[in-house]
C-alpha cells in the first residue's frame, strides 16, 4: 500500500499468477455498501477493522499508505485525535472512523482530498470548525452528527464569524428575488410616472402661454362643474321640508 505505482497499472487480480492457490472470494464494505467480490482486484487497497475493540489511538504511520484507497476503523473505542498525515493519502476514498472516543479538530489537512466521497466521524467527541472547501462542501450532516462540539456547514452552529453555517434555502432565495423584483418594479414605475407628468405639464404649460387661455380645459371644468351643481339641486329638492306646528 506504499505503492504509489501500484494504482497506475492495468487491473489484476490477487492470485493471478498461481491459479490454484488464491481462490478466496471477500465480502467488502466498499463507500458504505456491502460488496461480494469472488475475485480481489489488487486495486482494493483497503483497510477494514471496524466493530472490534481496538484501544489507543489511531497510528500516524497509516498516513505512509499512499495506494490506500479505504480507511473503515468504525465502532471501535479508539481515542485521542485524527492524525494529520491522513492528508497525505491523496486516492483515499472512503474513510469511516464513526463510533469511537475521537477527540479534538477534524484536520484541515484533509481538505485537499479530492477523491473522498466518503466520509463518517458521527458519534465521537470532535471540537472546533468544520474544514471548508472541496469534498467537504458536499458532505451530509449525518456525517458529523454526534458530535455537539462540531461547528460550520451542515451543522446549524457556525464558527463565530457571524455568517450562518446553513446555505441559504430556496424559500428565501425565491423571497430575496421577489423583493428585489418589486424594488426594481417600483422605483421604474414611479419614475415613468415622473416622467410623463413632467412631459404633460411642459406641454400644457406651452399651450396656455401660446393660446392665452385653453378654452377646451375650462369648457371641461364647467361642464363638471355644472353636472355637480345639478346633482346638488336634486338631492335637496327630494329632501322633505319639516312642517311647523301649530298651538
Amino acid at each position: 500500500m506504499k505503492n504509489t505505482d501500484e494504482a497506475r497499472k492495468s487491473p489484476s487480480y490477487f492470485g493471478d499468477e498461481n491459479e490454484y492457490y488464491y481462490k478466496d472470494s471477500l465480502v467488502l464494505e466498499w463507500k458504505g455498501n456491502e460488496c461480494n467480490f469472488l475475485k480481489i482486484l489488487t486495486v482494493f487497497t483497503t483497510i477494514d477493522l471496524s466493530s472490534n475493540k481496538f484501544e489507543g489511538s489511531i497510528p500516524s504511520a497509516l498516513g505512509q499508505l499512499l495506494s490506500l484507497r479505504s480507511l473503515n476503523l468504525s465502532h471501535n473505542m479508539l481515542c485521542g485525535s485524527i492524525p494529520r498525515s491522513f492528508g497525505k493519502l491523496s486516492v483515499l476514498e472512503s474513510l469511516d472512523l464513526s463510533s469511537n472516543q475521537l477527540v479534538g479538530k477534524i484536520p484541515k489537512e484533509l481538505a485537499p482530498l479530492t477523491f473522498l466521497s466518503v466520509f463518517k466521524l458521527s458519534h465521537n467527541h470532535l471540537t472546533g470548525c468544520i474544514p471548508k472547501g472541496n469534498q467537504f462542501n458536499t458532505f451530509e450532516k449525518s456525517s458529523y452528527e454526534g458530535n455537539d462540539g462540531l461547528r460550520g456547514y451542515p451543522m446549524t452552529k457556525d464558527c463565530g464569524n457571524g455568517v450562518s453555517s446553513q446555505p441559504p434555502t430556496l424559500e428565501v432565495l425565491h423571497q430575496e428575488n421577489n423583493v428585489s423584483i418589486l424594488y426594481g418594479f417600483t422605483w421604474k414605475v414611479v419614475l415613468l410616472g415622473y416622467g410623463c407628468g413632467t412631459v404633460f405639464g411642459m406641454v400644457m404649460g406651452s399651450l396656455m402661454l401660446l393660446t392665452g387661455k385653453p378654452f377646451w380645459i375650462i369648457r371641461i371644468v364647467e361642464e363638471e362643474g355644472y353636472k355637480i351643481m345639478r346633482k346638488g339641486n336634486r338631492k335637496r329638492s327630494k329632501t322633505p321640508r319639516r312642517g311647523r306646528r301649530r298651538t
